[in-house]
């Protein structure tokens, strides 16, 4: 099956009002104007787009919901605790406006001011925490007390939800190695990238695509190429994926230099079940020319084998390349699995072990 063959499986082909051509073109969903823009990239590398939309009203395309459950924790937490602030401090102005005599204790000058005494007094309220030493008095500020005890409750369980659903949507913690390369392989080149699991829980059934982009004259050309494996059942250490570089590839025969002239970019997806929530999750990222090494090769990430047989890889290693020349015949027969060169013969015999005398 050649490249263009398998086109047709990336499912982003659109519909054409003339009959169809042998090789319809394909945008991937971007559209032929961004698809024909030479830009940065179209597709960052922690797998965000590139591409806005921007024109419409704010709620229109703003989710609060969908954002608050895929920012990262650090602006998680400062918002709510913005929020929080914000809400006390709209309220305590609320206290102070209603009069000096709407709360009763300790006085303004023991609490930092009028506005920080009432502050302190919706802090104890919203959270329910109790009235102490301070307290209201009057059916106004015992009316604005009721109103803000809802608020609260409703705060306390709306945050305690979106906490739970953020610790309970899977999501996929893929590491891609920094660069790719294209290192000799089974006496030609290939196209490759290390992944590995940067998180304890297991993915199964990991499948991964690739998309080579560029332009071509016409417009930007898109091609899945085709892999020397598609998908792996288990995923415990690393997967090297590669590309032969083969007759039927259309990366044969292209240099650094080339791919910068059509501005190729290789978009990557992969897909997987996560084994703790039984469900499928995604990863994406790219990679630009700059980020392609020719003539290099990864190095081993295999750590010594254990005196218990366990066999482990260094993560901190997964970038790391070292030279392999593409005409070079000591890497000429590079075999399926052994992309970095050290794995056959890797694990010594246990001695001791029956057998292992050749006998």
């Amino acid at each position: 099956m050649t490249p263009s063959d398998e086109q047709d499986t990336t499912g982003f082909q659109g519909t054409m009002a003339a009959p169809p051509d042998p090789e319809p073109p394909q945008d991937l969903g971007f559209g032929s104007v961004v698809g024909g823009a030479r830009q940065q990239r179209l597709l960052n590398r922690d797998g965000s787009f590139t591409s806005r939309r921007v024109g419409s009203g704010v709620l229109s395309y703003v989710n609060g919901y969908h954002a608050l459950l895929t920012t990262s924790w650090p602006r998680f937490l400062g918002m709510v605790t913005m929020a929080y602030v914000a809400v006390n401090a709209l309220f305590g102005m609320v206290y102070v406006a209603c009069g000096p005599a709407a709360l009763r204790g300790l006085g303004e000058g023991e609490m930092g001011g009028a506005f920080l005494r009432a502050f302190f007094f919706s802090v104890e309220t919203f959270a329910t925490i109790g009235f102490g030493a301070m307290y209201p008095v009057g059916v106004l500020s015992n009316t604005v007390v009721t109103l803000e005890s809802l608020i609260g409750l409703l705060f306390v369980a709306l945050l305690t939800g979106l906490v739970f659903a953020r610790f309970a949507r899977p999501t996929a913690a893929v590491m891609f190695s920094d660069i790719a390369v294209v290192a000799p392989y089974q006496g030609r080149t290939g196209f490759m990238f290390r992944i590995a699991n940067s998180r304890s829980n297991q993915l199964m059934e990991l499948e991964a695509k690739i998309l080579y982009s560029r332009l071509d004259g016409q417009g930007r050309r898109y091609d899945q190429l085709r892999l020397e494996r598609t998908k792996v059942v288990f995923f415990p250490l690393s997967w090297t994926i590669v590309h032969p570089i083969d007759d039927a590839s259309p990366l044969r025969g292209k240099s650094y230099q080339d791919l910068v002239d059509e501005d190729a970019e290789f978009d990557i997806l992969m897909s997987g079940v996560d084994e703790t929530f039984a469900q499928q999750v995604h990863a994406r990222s790219s990679y630009k020319p700059n980020e392609i090494r020719f003539g290099s090769r990864f190095s081993n990430i295999y750590n010594p084998v254990s005196r218990d047989g366990t066999i482990s890889i260094d993560l901190s290693r997964l970038s790391e390349v070292e030279h392999a020349p593409l005409d070079g015949e000591g890497y000429a027969h590079t075999q399926t699995f052994r992309h970095t060169g050290h794995f056959t013969q890797f694990v010594p015999p246990p001695a001791g072990r029956p057998g292992t005398d050749g006998r």
